[in-house]
């Protein structure tokens, strides 16, 4: 009966955190835009390009991230097709690390994550430099598996999934807003699930309603 109990419980506290229009999945879904490519670490690195504070490119290579700053993050992911999953344990370097060593100039107000295959991501900087951003490494407790962004994943767990880009390879500091894959493809460009904002059309009526984020 205790069981039980604490079965119903759990449900109860899983619904209360799946935002509107959403539905919770177990899990780990696999969801992602063209094949998974193969990790190369003689020609792997991270980039870091755009208007960074001091005029310069920044590169690290896979081993040299390890000895940056790692933390644990617990989350669920929303996707903007309707499914979440709940409760994953991610680990890697907090995206704000990165603004760290390399800073963006004073006037940078978004950022561009690229992934392999040209796959972007348009992020605000608020939100690439929030406390539970990631670039992860592993996730609940293991390396990521390939076709989970094996070596390095963007997290942002409070945005919709396509902003969580698989097999980042580069952050460019953006002065000005700028469209990534899909949001040029018909969806929102902030993409909060507690708002349902899923797509592009939604932007407008947004605008329209005399409300600012």
């Amino acid at each position: 009966m205790a069981s039980d109990r604490q079965g119903t419980a759990e449900a109860a506290d899983a619904s209360r955190r799946i935002p509107p229009g959403q539905r919770h999945v177990h899990g780990r879904p696999v969801s992602h835009y063209g094949p998974v490519p193969r990790f190369r670490p003689d020609r792997w690195n991270l980039r870091l390009h755009g208007a960074t504070a001091d005029g310069t490119e920044h590169t690290w290579t896979f081993d040299e991230l390890a000895p940056l700053p790692h933390l644990t993050v617990v989350a669920d992911l929303h996707c903007a097709s309707g499914p979440t999953s709940t409760d994953h344990e991610w680990y890697g370097i907090p995206a704000a690390a990165i603004l760290d060593l390399a800073p963006p100039a004073p006037e940078v107000t978004h950022v561009m994550a690229w992934a392999e295959y040209g796959y972007s991501a348009h992020l605000r900087l608020a939100d690439f430099t929030a406390p539970q951003t990631l670039l992860a490494t592993h996730h609940d407790g293991e390396p990521l598996t390939a076709e989970h962004g094996f070596p390095l994943r963007l997290v942002v767990p409070h945005l919709y999934g396509y902003k969580s880009a698989k097999w980042l390879r580069a952050i460019e500091y953006l002065t000005e807003d700028r469209r990534g894959f899909w949001e040029e493809r018909g969806y929102h460009n902030i993409a909060d699930p507690w708002k349902e904002q899923r797509y592009s059309y939604q932007e407008q009526d947004h605008e329209d309603s005399g409300q600012r984020d």
